[in-house]
């Protein structure tokens, strides 16, 4: 079997539009004062909130411990609490507060425009084909993980391929 050229892997590629979205989104959100997994476990907590502390390390492949020490960050900023998990007494879920919600809007605004940028040139059909693939390979990869968190891996089509959020 041939080896496909590093410049067209489809892994390699996907690494690199990652990074550079990251960067730029990194450029971005300076004036914040959030870092970027910060950024990750918030808005991931947006898309599953209640959800067990250990289940959000899980997303965001995390250890435990380190996101336990993130979300005490977040929490002395006011933007995440713990309440007991009502099933496990030594479980905690990880719920957004009120002042979590502009912080959010201000962060999606930011994505959006890194968004545009990534996606300039494309008309809306291939943008919405795009992001259509990615799902389907999203849910093909997801799906050979039968471990995996579910939720992990449900597509959430909400900012995904808006161009005015």
């Amino acid at each position: 079997m041939k080896h496909a050229d590093p410049k067209q892997s489809l892994g390699f590629l996907l690494h690199d539009i990652s990074r550079l979205m990251r960067r730029d989104f990194n450029r971005r959100i300076g004036g914040f004062e959030l870092t970027q997994v910060q950024w990750r476990a918030l808005a991931h907590l947006a898309r599953n909130e209640g959800v067990r502390q250990v289940t959000l390390a899980e997303i965001l492949e995390i250890q435990p411990i380190t996101l336990a020490r993130l979300i005490d960050r977040l929490a002395a900023l006011d933007l995440v609490e713990r309440r007991p998990d009502p099933d496990d007494r030594r479980a905690v879920r990880l719920y957004l507060t009120c002042k979590a919600q502009p912080v959010l809007d201000a962060l999606w605004e930011q994505s959006a425009q890194t968004r545009n940028a990534a996606l300039e040139g494309f008309s809306e059909a291939q943008r919405e084909d795009l992001i259509a693939m990615l799902i389907r390979i999203k849910t093909n990869l997801g799906g050979a993980n039968p471990t995996a968190d579910p939720q992990m891996f449900q597509p959430d089509l909400t900012n995904s391929i808006s161009t005015t959020e």
